[in-house]
């Protein structure tokens, strides 16, 4: 656009640059129909690159001179996604594409056939981006399905994502979310793994994982170098404006073409079971000779009032499901097997192996889940096994090829002991899995001991996040809860990104937290199913600190809703001298509360009622509910059983809602929970 300082004849061979170049470009990487060769391609964007440096007043940011150049990055900042990004349950047989369908059928007021829309299931990352009046404005990953990482400047390297939508401005929506799959075509990253090898370096593994580093990258240019590519898929948040909204996913797909995204050709709609059936068998014959890795099909009901209509359940939608391919496999030997021992103290017995190309990777390890699958599938070192791998799915052993043994194969033993921090091993009746017992001191659950020690609920200690806990384990400056109260204001401004106002805010905050609550204590020293509730319940109970770590399993026994699995956890974390020795340091930094006799609860109007809170509230908190409930002598737990008296739903309630819609416990919204308390 002409202006003071711009001849008219410069704006206007600029914007013929500009359209040109978005044309070219929308040739090149969504219809692969190029229609200029490089040569010329690159002379034109020489020459708006010249104007715009000549002339600073038409730079402008859906130029595509734009696409790289931004500063790097030294961090991706949290972004909140319009819709949540939730993702899809998987199914792997017939049968259960055929109880998926049942399910939407009798979800739709039992309707005789449903149309679908179907689709490849892209094998890449998936992002959101939001355009407001057609332009990009930002993009960030899928991250939890709630908040995910801004990638806005990575992604405008792409060169088949639009800097803006096509189309006039009544064409286009006020603002929306479009979501998508960035991914490397085959041809791509069969050329970067060959120049890798012509430069001597490392080879990338598959090209989904070369996608998601390249994407995170904190410089632009690394991203843009890599030739990343992108499909949309679907949208998220929408304001349409003036235009209508549509009224199937197909025509959704179709609007998005027009905008000139790339979207998949192999597509299709069908109708009923025999549909979603026949193209899954067709796009899996097709599946080796397409330009891009997928992973499976997806399918989607498509209507979109109907997708309404059906909703979802906990975190994915019931009107969509992921048909995988299956699983790939391939023979190897069981080198050794040895431990790992998780961040909850859970000790899994893990197949060293034989390094073999399964699934796209190099496998070398593989689950062998617990000592019972152990037993149950007679894996024994030595051992020639099938390995599975599809997907992201960890590595497992599908079973022993008991004909290729020679008799020198050794049997697994699960340790006696914690092969990190060295505390008693043990399992618990009913469970599976072994654990360690040194909740406090384990290495292996330190920062999660940390995390849980310092949560709201806990000790609360304001400031003390996942980040800065981890800079803390890893650079050894803590090693059980009660180290924090050893470290000063110059230990905390050392920590990176910690700037000393930070650092003095955070040493205040761990100096409050040494004054406490008995029940706080006993739920932040993370004693394997010890909730808020119990905690509040053994302090009760018991009163002093003291008398609860002498109690045997018998007197455990005697407070109201502990039964022998948690009587046994409790007595068995208290019986380690590693928890009772970081008990005691806790104790003589300072930490404190005040301690009285046993206590009897309250008697009220919900005396012996159980109730459970789920979702978000409309005015309560669920802190605020939760005591408003106990205050009134009812009990508040974290899962719904047949013992639950009511449960009371907010908005986005999850599966402890659908868990009592089928167990048949009365469900109560925030008036009548009100309405209740009042009467």
């Amino acid at each position: 656009m002409a202006s003071p300082t711009v001849p008219a004849a410069a704006a206007a061979r600029a914007q013929r640059l500009r359209e040109a170049l978005d044309e070219h470009n929308y040739r090149y990487y969504v219809l692969d129909a190029p229609s200029i060769g490089d040569a010329e391609y690159d002379a034109q964007f020489r020459e708006l690159a010249a104007l715009e440096e000549e002339y600073p007043a038409l730079q402008a940011a859906d130029s595509p001179t734009q696409r790289v150049g931004a500063k790097a990055s030294t961090a991706f900042a949290p972004v909140t996604h319009g819709a949540p990004m939730l993702s899809l349950n998987n199914a792997f047989t017939d049968e259960d594409i055929a109880n998926f369908d049942r399910r939407v059928r009798e979800g739709l007021d039992d309707v005789d056939t449903v149309t679908y829309a179907v689709e490849p299931k892209f094998d890449g990352l998936a992002i959101s981006m939001t355009y407001d009046d057609g332009a990009f404005v930002r993009g960030a990953t899928r991250g939890d399905g709630y908040t995910g990482e801004d990638v806005t400047v990575n992604l405008r390297t792409i060169a088949a994502i639009p800097l803006r939508l096509h189309g006039k401005s009544k064409a286009v929506p006020r603002s929306i979310e479009v979501r998508g799959e960035v991914l490397m075509l085959k041809k791509d990253f069969d050329a970067l793994n060959a120049k890798a090898v012509a430069a001597g370096e490392r080879t990338f593994v598959n090209p989904r994982n070369s996608a998601a580093g390249a994407l995170r990258q904190l410089d632009p240019k690394i991203t843009a170098s890599r030739r990343l590519h992108f499909f949309a898929y679907g949208i998220g948040a929408a304001d349409w404006g003036d235009m209508p909204a549509p009224a199937t996913h197909d025509e959704l797909m179709r609007r998005l073409e027009v905008w000139r995204f790339p979207v998949a050709v192999e597509r299709n709609v069908v109708t009923g079971l025999d549909g979603l059936l026949g193209y899954y068998e067709k796009i899996g014959i097709k599946r080796p000779k397409l330009p891009f890795q997928i992973d499976g099909v997806v399918y989607k009901v498509n209507g979109l009032a109907q997708q309404a209509q059906l909703g979802f359940v906990s975190r994915a939608p019931r009107f969509a499901i992921a048909h995988k391919f299956a699983a790939e496999e391939m023979n190897t030997v069981v080198l050794d097997i040895g431990v790992q021992v998780g961040r909850t103290g859970a000790l899994t017995p893990v197949a060293k192996l034989e390094p073999v190309f399964v699934g796209g990777v190099t496998v070398v390890s593989a689950t062998l889940h617990n000592e019972d699958e152990v037993r149950r599938k007679d894996v024994r070192i030595g051992d020639t096994v099938v390995v599975r791998r599809a997907g992201d799915v960890i590595p497992e052993v599908v079973r022993v090829v008991a004909e290729k043994r020679t008799g020198g194969e050794r049997e697994f033993t699960m340790p006696t002991r914690c092969p990190v921090c060295g505390s008693h091993v043990e399992r618990l009746e009913d469970e599976s899995a072994s654990r360690c017992t040194g909740g406090l001191v384990c290495g292996a659950q330190r920062k999660q001991a940390l995390l849980h020690f310092a949560s709201r609920r806990a000790l609360d200690i304001e400031g003390l996040g996942d980040k800065l806990v981890e800079q803390m384990v890893e650079g050894n400056l803590v090693r059980t809860p009660a180290d924090l109260y050893k470290l000063g204001v110059a230990h905390l401004a050392a920590l990176e990104r910690m700037a000393e106002k930070s650092a003095t805010n955070l040493f205040g905050g761990i100096e409050r937290s040494k004054i406490t609550t008995l029940p706080r204590f006993i739920y932040a020293l993370g004693i394997r199913h010890v909730g808020e509730t119990t905690a509040r319940d053994l302090a009760q109970h018991f009163g002093k600190l003291d008398a609860l770590l002498e109690a045997s399993e018998v007197e455990l026994l005697e407070v109201p809703d502990v039964g022998p699995v948690l009587a046994h956890s409790i007595h068995s974390f208290f019986a380690e001298g590693h928890n009772r020795q970081a008990i005691d340091e806790l104790r003589a930094a300072g930490v404190t509360w005040p301690e009285s006799e046993r206590v009897v609860a309250a008697k009220g109007k919900l005396d012996g009622l159980t109730f459970v809170l789920t979702g978000t509230l409309p005015n309560l908190s669920r802190d605020e509910a939760g005591k408003r409930i106990q205050q009134a002598g009812g009990k508040v737990t974290g899962s719904v059983s047949k013992k639950t008296s009511y449960v009371v739903a907010g908005a986005e309630a999850g599966s402890k809602l659908d868990r009592a819609e089928t167990l048949g416990v009365p469900v109560l919204d925030e008036a009548q929970l009100l309405k209740m308390l009042e009467s």
